[in-house]
Formats: structure tokens, C-alpha cells, sequence
């Protein structure tokens, strides 16, 4: 939806002009930032990490639990044989604990203070899911390079499209001389034919051209859901920035890992301390928590308990050293692995700028060349008019003109898609 709208907004604006909606490479961007299908990830991690804070939340809430048990043994507590024959003696009798026995019950338990243990493990579901976030951003990361080359490439197509076409009018243009010529006999037919079959061969390369620019249309569009055949394509700022400091996503990969592990060290240590907590019991069984009564009396009876229970598991202290040890190491290996990336983005950094440096000299002579190529070529046109023909010189001279136009266009092209994946790489405006 959001690239609809700003497709829309575009050809509302540009229709009051009467021209091609224009698109920016940065527009392309965001377009398929939102179309592409690995952005629904971000939803559901998301809805991910709120049910498993739910059930680390849930933690607080009291336990409940029932319970129902029938057991027989072979063996109970008995009253003496004496007592039992003296109650017998004055009319009471004395039962005993039944051989088989029942009970059922329940029991809440309320945790008091888990040590820090539910709080250490919403601190680690947060570090999980900003990690996992930040792993996403990288992978989307990732497919701007792809849609800035579909970019440049329909971008420069299209250019030299234009200039071949503009080339071939002019082929058309003298052509139309030549067979004024060939009328007056002023020059032969032949002359005529090498004109017309350049301007043939070179209406064969816009119609290949014209296969590749729709097909880099048909796959960026598939990207960014923008009907790019409907729209002009602007070219990008062509400024090298002046701030080289790589910020990659990844780098901040690495430092949500170590914060993991770190979070995840913060949990183990909760093991170190006791578990406090509340708890009743009521159940309904033979014998009750009344002995001597149930011993007394047949029949089941209601009974109820209640306290406070602590727990304390010193086993964590056995391994505590150990663990800190391997969390220093995991961090050490993490600080290791961002050092040789951003080793790696710098060097690919410095290597990428030498090349704009590079590009920007050759094109420096663009303007002048263009301009000379220009100017022979008029010349030949003008001895043309004048009847002095040398057709193929003449195509000569417009083969070169155009040459120079084209290296002219890729040259101004090339610099700007070098200066993006400078900044891509670098991940800098």
C-alpha cells in the first residue's frame, strides 16, 4: 500500500507538468523494502516476543494444582493392644489408621522471590528479540545492492537508448542528403546504401536494447511494485561523502549478540541464590492431618496447611567460573569477528574511492572530447552539403560522436553507481 500511494503521489504531481512521473533510486528503495515477502517476519517476531513475555510475566501468577491419590499398605500405626482392649471394655472402640487410604486435594503455590530469575529472563527475551531484529536487518540490508544494479542498469540502457536513437536521426538526416545527391548525381547509390544500412544496424541494437531495459524493468518492478515502464528514473547525488565511518548492520549485530550473552550470563547467576515462596494446601481424605481423630472416627475429613517454603539449589556455584569464563571467550570471539569486518569494510572502502577518484579523471575530458567529436563531425556534414562526399568518413565521424556521447553518459553514470555502493557498503548517507 505504502508504495502505491507514493507512486500515486507521484503521477498526481507530475501530470499538472504534462511529464513522466520521476522516481529516485532511494524511492526504489523503500518501495521494495516494503514489498518484499521477508518483511512480514517483522510482525511476527515481534508477536513472538510478546507471548513469550507473556509466559515469562505468568511466572507470578500463584500455581495451582490438584491432586487425588488411594493407596493400601500392608502396615499403619496402631493403638497398643492394651489401650484398644480398655476402650473396648468401657463401650468406645478404637479403629486405628485404616489399611487403605485416600485423599484429594489442592494446593496454590505463590512465588515470594525467584532470585532475579524472571527478571534476568525478560531482559534475555528482549536481547533475543532485538538480536534476531537486527539479523532481519541485515538480510533486507542485503537486497538494496541487488535494486540499486537493476537500477543503474535500467537507468543507463535507457540513456544510451536515448542517445542511439538521437544518433539515428541524424544517420536519417543524411541520409536524406546523400539521396539528394545520388538524384543529382552528384553522388552514387551505393554512398546512399552505407548510410541506410548503418542506420538499419543501429536500429537493430535499440530494439536489443529495448528487450534487456524492459526486462531490467520487469524484475525491478517485481521488487518494488512501481510500474517502472510509466515512470522516468532519476539519477543519484554523485557527491562522495566526506564521512567514511562504516555503520553497517551487521556491527550492530555483533553488539546485540555480546549483550545477549551477557543477559544470558545475568540469568545463570540466579541460580546462585534461593527460591522463596508461599503455599496452602486443602484436601479431603483418611487419615487427616488429625492422627489420633482419624484413628478414632471412620471417615474422611477436611483439612487444611499453609507456609512458607524455600528452596536453595547450590550447584550453580560449582560452574559459576566456568561460565563467566566461556561468556569472556564468546565475547572475546565476537569482538574478534566485528574487528576483521569492519577491516574488510574499510579496505572494500579505500578500494571503492580510489575507483571514483579514478572514473571522475577519465571524465573530466568527456565534455571536451564530446565537444571535438562534435565538431568533426558537423565539418563532414558540411562537405556533404557542399557536394564533397566521403560517405564513409562521414560515418566515421558519427560512430565517433557517438561513442564519445555514450562513454560520456556511462562515465556520468558509472560515478554515481560507484559513489552508491560506497555508500551501500559503508552503510553512510
Amino acid at each position: 500500500m505504502r508504495q502505491k500511494l507514493m507512486l500515486f503521489a507521484i503521477l498526481v504531481c507530475s501530470g499538472v507538468a504534462g511529464a513522466l512521473p520521476r522516481v529516485t533510486l532511494q524511492e526504489c528503495l523503500d518501495s521494495a523494502a516494503v514489498n518484499y515477502p521477508l518483511i512480514r517476519k517483522y510482525r511476527l517476531m515481534s508477536e513472538s516476543s510478546a507471548l513469550s513475555l507473556q509466559e515469562i510475566n505468568s511466572g507470578w501468577l500463584p500455581r495451582v494444582s490438584l491432586t487425588a491419590q488411594s493407596t493400601w499398605q500392608n502396615a499403619v500405626p496402631e493403638f497398643p493392644a492394651k489401650l484398644t482392649s480398655m476402650m473396648t471394655q468401657m463401650g468406645g472402640e478404637l479403629k486405628g489408621i485404616p489399611h487403605w487410604q485416600y485423599r484429594a486435594g489442592v494446593e496454590v503455590n505463590q512465588t515470594v522471590w525467584d532470585g532475579g530469575a524472571s527478571v534476568e529472563r525478560r531482559n534475555v527475551e528482549t536481547a533475543s528479540e532485538a538480536l534476531r531484529r537486527a539479523s532481519l536487518d541485515a538480510d533486507m540490508y542485503a537486497i538494496r545492492q541487488r535494486i540499486a544494479d537493476l537500477y543503474f542498469g535500467l537507468l543507463l540502457m535507457r540513456d544510451q537508448m536515448a542517445q542511439s536513437r538521437a544518433t539515428h536521426a541524424l544517420l536519417v538526416a543524411n541520409l536524406e542528403r546523400v539521396r539528394v545527391l545520388v538524384k543529382g548525381g552528384a553522388a552514387l547509390a551505393s554512398d546512399a546504401d552505407m548510410i541506410e544500412a548503418q542506420a538499419l544496424s543501429l536500429q537493430q541494437q535499440i530494439v536489443q536494447a529495448e528487450n534487456v531495459s524492459d526486462g531490467y524493468a520487469r524484475v525491478l518492478e517485481m521488487f518494488t511494485g512501481i510500474d517502472i515502464a510509466r515512470v522516468e528514473l532519476t539519477l543519484p547525488d554523485a557527491t562522495v561523502p566526506t564521512d567514511l565511518t562504516p555503520n553497517r548492520p551487521e556491527l550492530a549485530v555483533f553488539g546485540l549478540r555480546r549483550g545477549l550473552n551477557d543477559a544470558s550470563q545475568r540469568l545463570s547467576d540466579t541460580a546462585l541464590y534461593p527460591k522463596i515462596g508461599l503455599f496452602v494446601q486443602g484436601f479431603y481424605g483418611n487419615p487427616g492431618l488429625d492422627s489420633f481423630k482419624s484413628m478414632s472416627q471412620s471417615g474422611g475429613s477436611w483439612n487444611m496447611l499453609g507456609g512458607l517454603k524455600a528452596s536453595w539449589n547450590i550447584d550453580a556455584f560449582y560452574t559459576r567460573n566456568s561460565a563467566r569464563r566461556r561468556t569472556q571467550l564468546s565475547n572475546l570471539i565476537l569482538d574478534a569477528e566485528r574487528d576483521a569486518l569492519l577491516q574488510s569494510l574499510n579496505t572494500q572502502g579505500a578500494q571503492q574511492l580510489a575507483a571514483i577518484r579514478g572514473l571522475q579523471r577519465v571524465a573530466e575530458s568527456d565534455a571536451r572530447l564530446v565537444e571535438l567529436r562534435g565538431n568533426v563531425r558537423r565539418v563532414a556534414e558540411t562537405k556533404l552539403q557542399n557536394g564533397v562526399i566521403d560517405t564513409t568518413d562521414l560515418l566515421s565521424k558519427i560512430t565517433d560522436e557517438n561513442i564519445a556521447l555514450l562513454n560520456a553518459s556511462y562515465h556520468s553514470i558509472q560515478i554515481a553507481q560507484e559513489i552508491f555502493r560506497l555508500k551501500n557498503t559503508l552503510n553512510i548517507k
